[in-house]
C-alpha cells in the first residue's frame, strides 16, 4: 500500500471489542488513516464519510493474527522468489485472520535463499495491495542438523556461518528477523550470540541437542523454539532433551502447529497446561498447497502429496501443513478450554512482541495498525482489515446509510 495514500475512516461498532485495555462490550473501533483512532463502548461520535458496520453483540473484535512460519500458501511460495509469490500469499492471508506474517524460506542452495531474500526485500520497501503484511523472514534452515531434518533437504544442510549470516541480512534488507538453528552444531553457541547481538531471534529447531546442549543453547541466546516437538530430539525420561528443556525454560516462546496431525491433540493441551499461553505462540507453517486441497505439490523440489488435511513427502515425512489460522484457533480452543483472550496472545501478542512490531502491531489500542479481525459467534472469520482496508469479507454488511458492503 501506498504510504501516501489515504484510507476512508471506517467504524465497527456493536460487538465486543478485546482491546489491550480489556474487553468493551458492545464496543466500538473508529479507524481513520490506517491506525485506529479511538476505542469505547456504545456509538461514538458519528464522523463524516466513515463507513459504519454494525455486529451482532455476539460478535468478537480482535487484532489481526500474525503467523511467525509460514512458507506458502494458494500455489505460491516463498522460495519461488518473485514478487507475485508475496503478493498472492499475502493477499490469501486475510481470509483465516492473519494480517502479518514472517516469509519463510527453507534450506536450498545459496543461489535460492539469496534470491528469496531478494524478493522479500523488494517486496516489503513496495507491498502490494490490502493483504497481510510481510514482517520479515523467518530462515528456516541451511543451519539445522541432517539427523532432524524432516522436510529439508539434507544435502543442503551447511555449517554456521556468520559471514554467510551478514551477507544474507544485508540481502534481505536487515528483514531477517528469525533463525532457525541447530546450536549443538559446531559454531552454534557462536552463531546463537551472533544472532542475539544482532536483534534476531535465534530459535532452537531441526535439532538433534541433548538437554544439556539445548541448555547451553538457552544461556546463548536462545528464546524461540521452531514447531515444538516437531524436528527435535523429544522428551524422554532420561533425557528431556529439546523438547523438555522448551518446556522448562520460560525465556523460550514455542511455536505449535495446532492441526491435531504435527503435534497430538493432548500434547497441545499438555503443552499449554505447561508454558501456559504467555508461552506459546500458534503457527501453521504452511506450505503452496494451502487453500488447494488434495493433490501432488513441490517444496524445495520435492514432491509433496496432500490428502486428508496432511502434507508428505513421499516416504510419509511430513513437509510442513495446509492448515489455516482460523482452523488452528478453533481446533487450540477445543483441545485446551484456553479463552478468546488467551488466543489473542497466542496468535497475536506474543508474535508482535517476540519480532518487535508491538509497538504498531499486535493487539488493539489507539494509534496502532488497524489490523483487525471479526469474529463470529463461533470463532469464525467474517471480516479483516489490514492495516485499515479491508481485505477480506465473509458476507456483506449494511451500513448506517443503507448501503452495501
Amino acid at each position: 500500500m501506498d504510504k501516501a495514500e489515504k484510507v476512508a475512516p471506517i467504524i465497527i461498532r456493536g460487538a465486543a471489542v478485546y482491546s489491550e485495555k480489556g474487553i468493551e462490550e458492545a464496543g466500538y473501533i473508529l479507524i481513520e488513516d490506517g491506525k485506529i483512532g479511538s476505542i469505547g463502548r456504545g456509538i461514538p461520535e458519528q464522523q463524516s464519510g466513515a463507513l459504519v458496520l454494525s455486529f451482532p453483540a455476539a460478535y468478537k473484535v480482535v487484532p489481526g493474527m500474525i503467523d511467525l512460519h509460514i512458507h506458502g500458501a494458494a500455489g505460491a511460495d516463498v522460495m519461488d522468489a518473485s514478487r507475485e509469490a508475496l503478493k498472492t500469499i499475502a493477499a490469501q492471508l486475510p481470509a483465516e485472520g492473519t494480517t502479518g506474517f514472517l516469509a519463510t524460506t527453507m534450506t536450498q542452495t545459496e543461489d535460492a535463499i539469496e534470491k528469496a531474500l531478494g524478493a522479500v526485500a523488494g517486496y516489503m520497501a513496495n507491498p502490494a495491495g490490502a493483504g497481510a503484511e510481510v514482517l520479515g523472514v523467518h530462515l528456516e534452515g541451511p543451519f539445522i542438523s541432517p539427523k532432524r531434518a524432516g522436510a529439508q533437504p539434507v544435502h543442503l544442510i551447511r555449517e554456521m556461518d556468520i559471514g554467510t549470516f551478514d551477507r544474507w541480512q544485508s540481502i534481505s534488507g536487515g528483514n531477517i528477523k528469525l533463525v532457525t538453528l541447530a546450536p549443538e552444531r559446531q559454531g552454534g553457541l557462536d552463531f546463537t550470540r551472533h544472532l542475539a547481538k544482532q536483534g534476531v531471534v535465534a530459535s532452537i529447531g531441526h535439532s538433534d541437542a541433548t538437554y544439556a546442549e539445548t541448555v547451553k543453547g538457552i544461556e546463548a541466546g536462545i528464546t524461540h523454539a521452531t514447531h515444538l516437538y516437531n524436528g527435535m530430539r523429544g522428551l524422554h525420561h532420561r533425557d528431556p532433551g529439546v523438547a523438555g528443556a522448551v518446556l522448562l525454560y520460560k525465556a523460550v516462546k514455542a511455536e505449535l502447529i495446532a492441526d491435531g496431525i504435527h503435534v497430538h491433540p493432548d500434547m497441545v493441551s499438555l503443552t499449554y497446561k505447561n508454558k501456559g499461553s504467555e508461552g506459546l505462540i500458534i503457527i501453521t507453517d504452511a506450505m503452496r498447497a494451502k487453500c488447494l486441497g488434495s493433490g501432488t505439490y513441490e517444496l524445495g523440489g520435492q514432491e509433496v502429496r496432500v490428502g486428508n488435511g496432511r502434507a508428505t513427502l513421499a516416504d510419509g515425512t511430513l513437509a510442513g501443513s495446509v492448515l489455516q489460522m482460523r482452523d488452528a484457533v478453533r481446533n487450540t480452543i477445543a483441545y485446551t478450554g484456553c479463552s478468546l483472550e488467551e488466543i489473542v496472545q497466542m496468535t497475536s501478542t506474543n508474535p508482535a512482541r517476540q519480532i518487535g512490531v508491538f509497538d504498531r502491531k499486535g493487539s488493539l489500542a489507539e494509534g496502532k495498525d488497524a489490523d483487525i479481525v471479526v469474529l463470529n459467534e463461533d470463532n469464525g472469520v467474517v471480516l479483516t482489515l489490514c492495516r485499515g482496508r479491508i481485505a477480506y469479507k465473509e458476507t456483506r454488511y449494511e451500513t448506517e446509510s443503507g448501503t452495501e458492503l
